[in-house]
């Protein structure tokens, strides 16, 4: 049999009784990740704080495996391979979130969702509709930008200024509806309203005639917004006072929840 390839140093249990190997692959893949996907060695040195021979050593073994590819520039990129397990667990997060959808949709009586932060981009993950004749109606998978959207004010609220401000520059804000904010300082003051008031709106800015309150799901292990949307004439300003204890509460529940599956 051949010599093992993993040597004993990584091999090594970590104060966590893991493998410190692969708690430090990971460490470096979100480190990657935070960094917009690209970076050089000595950047994830001098954040990580790693020597250079030990993410060498890593990232020769991440490139392998197809979890990262070295670029000509000698920088390293986040591989596609991630992209097969990253839709895998966000189809898994959706399947988890769906009884705490559906309860809110119980005792909202509005459509309820879930949506992700994907690189600049809201995905939706999933939905549980209203039993409205009268609903709204959002296909798990579709991708929106944040800053129409009430799950993406929410998502983003925590976010530094510099780098919404970055990420707007990306994407554009184009108009939805004469409603969509479509100025980089008029959503940094949405952001303020949502930290100031615990949940976000998108107030017809979507979509004429729809209202939308979100949530942030607290320290869930990947950016997740929960809210509800339904038409303007009911989902009012007095509604909204009802419905926000009830996002607020499902959202702590969901976030114990998916606590849960990460045990110690």
């Amino acid at each position: 049999m051949p010599p093992s390839s993993v040597s004993s140093t990584d091999s090594t249990k970590s104060a966590t009784g893991g493998v410190q190997s692969l708690e430090r692959a990971f460490d470096l893949l979100e480190r990657m990740a935070d960094a917009g996907g690209e970076v050089g060695l000595s950047e994830l040195s001098a954040s990580s704080g790693l020597p250079l021979p030990t993410i060498h050593r890593l990232m020769r073994t991440l490139v392998v495996c197809g979890y990262v590819r070295q670029q000509a520039n000698r920088r390293y990129a986040l591989g596609p391979r991630l992209i097969r397990l990253g839709e895998s667990a966000s189809r898994l997060l959706g399947t988890w979130a769906r009884p705490y959808l559906a309860r809110l949709v119980e005792e909202t009586g509005e459509t309820a969702n879930m949506a992700l932060l994907d690189g600049d981009e809201i995905v939706y993950v999933a939905q549980v509709p209203s039993k409205h004749s009268m609903r709204m109606f959002t296909e798990v998978g579709r991708r929106v930008l944040p800053h129409s959207t009430g799950v993406g004010k929410a998502l983003l609220a925590n976010t530094p200024d510099n780098e919404v401000r970055a990420l707007l520059a990306r994407t554009g804000m184009p108009a939805a509806t004469e409603k969509t904010i479509t100025t980089p300082d008029g959503f940094l003051a949405a952001l303020a309203d949502v930290r100031r008031l615990g949940y976000a709106i998108d107030d017809n800015e979507q979509e004429i005639g729809v209202r939308c309150l979100a949530v942030s799901v607290p320290d869930s292990p990947t950016a997740a917004a929960i809210s509800i949307s339904g038409p303007a004439g009911r989902v009012t300003e007095s509604a909204t006072d009802k419905i926000v204890p009830v996002l607020q509460q499902v959202a702590a529940e969901l976030s114990e929840a998916l606590a849960s599956q990460n045990p110690a």
